[in-house]
């Protein structure tokens, strides 16, 4: 008899994931749970989050609970009888209670290798540290913060062009294939969960916009990692100068480059980018996009945006 499993998550992360779930016949995803639809865009229209789409066109029942913790939700998940619950990116902190209503427990797919990098945001953190590789760790969930025994991982280096959408989606599909490798051994009682080890802990706090400004006192390596860790969000941004305020650039690529000067100074504009001194080397900045325009190469930008010499980013 195939195991009952309820999934739990939120975005595109965990489509492969779900996916996975619902195409293996040693599965059957019983419930999917998921935050409720959020407003965007300019009217502020209801969007369905993409793991309620894909439950859908799957033909899978679709909670979505306020609160997890709610006696109305618990009440449904003992309901659906789950032997194991599966979670990825689902968003909220789970009680106890519901970790207790599957007999096999709750398993998660954590996106680093813990216990480095606990908490909202592994995937950038790992690229803005510099860390040389990161990878999923499949975890029997408890009701800390990412702190439950380990059952599997999967590791995965990061690459020098590596950013966080290409990491993402790598270790979605990684994910996806480590848990549905992972459950059917962990069931049988072949992966008992083994204790974090209690170094090497760090946080991957949640990301603010904030987070993309780039200061050009810090080393050029430093702001490649922070350019690759926070494209596409929050993205990395500086400022033009202009009257009668200050632009915003984002800055969607770029490179370590040779040259000095005082922070912030552009030290060359051309066809091959727009080299800007750093607190130690510069970065050649390749892709731009200027305040309520398109996302250009440096070369279409400076075609209609010369930037006088001297000029200064901040």
């Amino acid at each position: 008899m195939p195991l009952r499993i309820v999934f739990m998550g939120t975005p595109d992360i965990a489509c492969p994931t779900l996916q996975a779930l619902a195409g293996a016949p040693d599965f059957s995803v019983v419930g999917v749970v998921v935050q409720p639809d959020k407003p965007k865009g300019r009217d502020l229209k209801l969007q369905p989050p993409p793991v309620k789409e894909l439950a859908a066109r799957l033909g899978l029942p679709v909670f979505q609970p306020e609160r997890a913790r709610h006696a109305a939700f618990l009440e449904q998940l003992r309901e659906l009888r789950p032997d194991l619950l599966a979670v990825l990116a689902y968003g909220q902190i789970l009680p106890q209670a519901v970790l207790d209503v599957p007999p096999h427990g709750c398993l998660n797919v954590h996106t680093s290798l813990l216990p480095r990098w606990r908490g909202a945001a592994p995937i950038q953190w790992a690229i803005l540290e510099g860390d040389a590789e990161t990878g999923v760790t499949i975890m029997r969930m408890d009701a800390g913060l990412d702190t439950g025994g380990i059952v599997a991982t999967r590791r995965t280096p990061i690459a020098p062009e590596d950013n966080a959408q290409t990491l993402h989606d790598r270790l979605a599909v990684l994910g996806a294939e480590l848990l549905t490798q992972t459950i059917p051994r962990y069931v049988a009682g072949e992966l008992p969960p083994q204790p974090q080890p209690v170094d090497g802990v760090t946080y991957a706090r949640k990301l603010t916009k904030e987070d993309g400004r780039l200061d050009w006192a810090q080393p050029a390596r430093a702001l490649h990692h922070r350019l690759r860790a926070f494209t596409p969000w929050p993205g990395a941004f500086t400022f033009l100068p202009a009257q009668p305020r200050p632009l915003l650039l984002k800055v969607w690529r770029a490179e370590t480059a040779a040259g000095s000067g005082p922070p912030g100074r552009v030290l060359a504009a051309d066809k091959l980018g727009i080299v800007v001194a750093c607190g130690e080397g510069a970065l050649r900045l390749l892709e731009v996009q200027r305040e309520g325009s398109r996302r250009m190469t440096a070369a279409e930008f400076l075609a209609g945006h010369p930037l006088a010499g001297a000029a200064t980013l901040g």
